[in-house]
């Protein structure tokens, strides 16, 4: 049994000796082919993909990751600045005229907005301008293979096959970014797969090339991820003292009484409104007391379900809430400088050693590092800023 065992592989080995010699095709053989027959895919359509692949090994974040640490914080003032939101809106309110019908479509079936969805499109990939430069199964298969998050990568491989397999997209036109995102949405293949839609009716879920299809497409994304019709992303405040940053998050939301009993303000002293925010409140604090700060709806926690960053949905919500008018931030960005991610990384796992909720100890300062570090200032007596500078870094060491 043993020999005849033995007799087998070598004939199985002799028959593709290429594949054998080859350790990236045993492991697309070995480790992807089982998961993707599981998952449908047929075998005709796994042998198309995989035959001639080799990693793309000049992907920028193959390797070590240390250099990811090192890079010091710049202020989301340049990010967000107010002449480069008010030219983003004027080209945004043009998009907008130019597909005003299939976005009110996709407006009355999905309850987003149609500034919402363009300024979304915008920043994903600068309205399709921007390059799709890589073969997304040759990405995705290469940091599945050998990347710091194989396990992340493998099931978007699986996914990117099932796309494939589905025919609505070629081999050769499933473009993707150097990360495996795929089309103008830059949707990850498990996304597309959830989450794109047909709206211009013919028959394929075309982000690529479809403006109908990637509008859709993103709309019916932030639909199921939660988005509530007719509530606004929320407005500038002006925060009193009296009033900790330790209550920011999608978590501490109150009512928008609550806030303007506590003589919380718009950003020009006025009083904060339901039509501002709707009827619940949520403290945002990007660069803690160093920075300005608003209060958000549920619908702001909504366009960081498309990317976690704050300053990203506050650009969205700058450039696609209001696509006429003034739309900018009054208050100054002065966060302190000096540190790098990995400094803030240091930070976040002395608090979780002490039991604080950082989120994830990545280097980035998200809400609940902010959180986290008032909590602690406050207990030690310190300036409540909620937010990392040296003496806080130095003490937490």
């Amino acid at each position: 049994m043993i020999k005849r065992l033995a007799l087998s592989l070598l004939l199985a080995l002799a028959a593709c000796p290429a594949r054998a010699a080859d350790p990236f095709q045993a492991w697309l053989a070995a480790t992807v082919w089982p998961k993707a027959q599981s998952a449908g895919v047929s075998r005709a359509t796994f042998d198309a993909a995989i035959a001639g692949l080799t990693p793309d090994t000049g992907l920028p974040d193959l390797g070590p990751k240390a250099t990811d640490f090192q890079a010091e914080f710049r202020s989301p003032a340049g990010y967000l600045d107010a002449g480069k939101l008010a030219a983003q809106r004027s080209i945004a309110a043009r998009k907008v005229a130019a597909n005003k019908d299939v976005l009110a479509s996709i407006q009355k079936a999905t309850g987003v907005p149609p500034g919402i969805v363009v300024a979304v499109w915008a920043k994903e990939s600068a309205y399709g301008a921007a390059a799709l430069p890589k073969s997304a199964i040759r990405t995705l298969a290469t940091q599945a293979y050998m990347g710091s998050r194989k396990a992340e990568f493998l099931p978007e491989l699986i996914a990117a096959l099932q796309i494939l397999d589905s025919g609505e997209v070629s081999l050769k036109a499933m473009k993707s970014s150097w990360a495996g995102a795929l089309g103008q949405p830059q949707f990850m293949p498990s996304k597309f797969r959830d989450y794109a839609v047909d709206q211009d009716g013919d028959g394929r879920r075309d982000i690529w090339t479809s403006t109908p299809d990637v509008l859709g497409s993103i709309a019916h994304f932030l639909a199921l991820n939660g988005w509530k019709a007719g509530v606004p992303v929320g407005t500038e405040v002006r925060l009193p003292p009296s009033v900790s940053c330790t209550l920011e998050g999608p978590d501490q939301g109150q009512p928008i009484a609550s806030w303007t009993g506590a003589d919380v303000t718009r950003a020009d002293g006025s009083p904060v409104t339901s039509a501002d925010v709707g009827p619940v409140g949520h403290l945002l604090l990007p660069a803690g007391r160093y920075g300005p700060a608003f209060l958000v709806s549920d619908n702001f926690y909504v366009l960081k379900t498309y990317n976690e960053s704050d300053v990203y949905a506050l650009w969205v919500r700058l450039v696609g809430d209001k696509l006429v008018g003034k739309s900018v931030i009054t208050a100054t960005w002065s966060p302190p400088q000096g540190f790098s991610r990995g400094d803030v990384r240091s930070l976040q796992k002395r608090l979780e050693a002490m039991g604080h909720d950082v989120g994830t100890a990545d280097g980035l300062v998200g809400f609940r590092t902010r959180v986290a570090i008032g909590r602690w200032q406050q207990a030690h007596g310190l300036p409540v800023t909620c937010y990392p500078d040296k003496a806080t870094i130095a003490a937490l060491k």
